[in-house]
């Protein structure tokens, strides 16, 4: 009995000796070091949301150049693809037939005259022998009108020597515009049919248009300020060519609303060089919202993804990251817009849930978010969150 007491009373010292030891132990371990963390505070500012259109970029004037006269063609005055002025001579026809026309209409032109001189003389003697009664009024009533009859062909000569002599023009086939051309569909020694024969297109280049269509709710939020006076900018960017872009004006609204897609037809005209913009090409145009209003936006690194919430880690006055659910808006190039669930003046982490989570303690290393060009407004300004 006095055994068992005595091993109880050692058991007892031996546990209370441990729980000291554990007790100091946890007592000498220093507290969990705070991550260090990008903060900054989000940016407050007024952002009109950037909306992008898909087209293909069309030329004012796109010309099929056909001849005015049938012929065969004598040569070609002009390098395929080149740029060619209003008025160059771009193909020749082989002029002589016409040539050999127009001098045989410029003699009958002589006859005429000649036989009209002749016509006339004999109606004024007609009428002077009519007045002393030397001739019957039958006979000078027919040389009058022989007179008259000379006078009209001598008209129809003059008229068919005229078009002789623009057929004989139009054997040098000019370009009606300026513009680039394509190459020559008909080479020189083949046979044309005037009207009918394509010779080469010609595209005027100096300047594109870009149709595209905005559907109807879109446009009566976004636009509804906008008009086709030329002041609403567009921007262009082709496929495949991202770093760069083209400045434009709105040119061109259409007088109705399609009642088959509900869309409206908008237009865009672009300053083009045409070693660079080319009709038929694939493009993006973006415009802007006429109308700005205040936005929280944060980069877009910043948000991450809980299951089916996007969410923002938000950093708190005790330096303690808080779990905050937001609504996303547009994006603009990095950033993001935050349309519920921050409000001015929060300060965030930059880089988003990527070693970090809600609870946790952190160091804050203060950074400022990038404004790209962005209008900010104070954050005392704003007496409402961000919706």
């Amino acid at each position: 009995m006095h055994l068992r007491i005595l091993f109880f009373l050692l058991f007892s010292a031996a546990l209370a000796g441990c729980t000291a030891e554990a007790d100091s132990t946890a007592a000498a371990a220093p507290p969990p070091s705070a991550q260090p963390v990008d903060v900054a505070q989000v940016l407050y500012a007024r952002y009109s949301p950037e909306y992008t259109f898909t087209t293909r970029l069309e030329s004012p004037q796109q010309i099929e150049l056909r001849p005015r006269v049938s012929g065969v063609i004598e040569s070609v005055e002009f390098t395929e693809g080149s740029v060619v002025e209003q008025d160059d001579i771009l193909f020749r026809i082989d002029p002589r037939p016409f040539d050999a026309e127009v001098r045989r209409l410029e003699a009958e032109l002589t006859r005429a005259r000649a036989a009209l001189q002749q016509a006339q003389s004999e109606a004024q003697r007609a009428r002077r022998l009519q007045g002393r009664n030397a001739m019957s009024e039958e006979q000078a009533e027919s040389r009058i009108f022989l007179a008259s009859q000379r006078q009209a062909e001598l008209a129809s000569v003059g008229a068919a020597l005229e078009a002789a002599r623009l057929n004989l023009e139009f054997t040098d086939v000019r370009a009606p515009i300026t513009g680039t051309a394509s190459n020559a569909f008909i080479t020189a020694g083949n046979n044309v049919q005037a009207g009918q024969s394509v010779l080469t297109r010609l595209v005027a280049t100096d300047r594109l248009y870009a149709y595209f269509d905005v559907d109807e709710r879109t446009w009566n939020s976004a636009f509804n300020g906008v008009d086709a006076s030329g002041h609403t900018q567009a921007r262009l960017q082709l496929a495949g060519n991202d770093d760069q872009s083209y400045s434009g004006r709105i040119d061109f609204i259409d007088n109705r609303i399609s009642a088959q897609t509900g869309t409206l037809r908008v237009r865009a005209a672009f300053d083009a060089d045409g070693r660079i913009l080319r009709p038929g090409a694939f493009a993006r145009i973006s415009l802007t919202a006429s109308e700005a209003r205040p936005r929280v936006m944060v980069p877009d690194r910043a948000v991450g993804t809980d299951l089916k919430n996007r969410f923002v880690l938000v950093v708190n006055a005790d330096s303690v990251l808080e779990y905050r659910r937001v609504e996303l808006g547009d994006r603009a190039g990095a950033l993001r817009v935050i349309e519920s669930g921050l409000n001015p003046g929060d300060r965030i982490a930059v880089n988003g849930p990527a070693r970090v989570g809600p609870g946790m303690p952190v160091t804050p290393r203060d950074v400022v978010i990038e404004q790209q060009g962005l209008t900010l407004l104070e954050a005392v300004q704003a007496a409402e969150p961000s919706a």
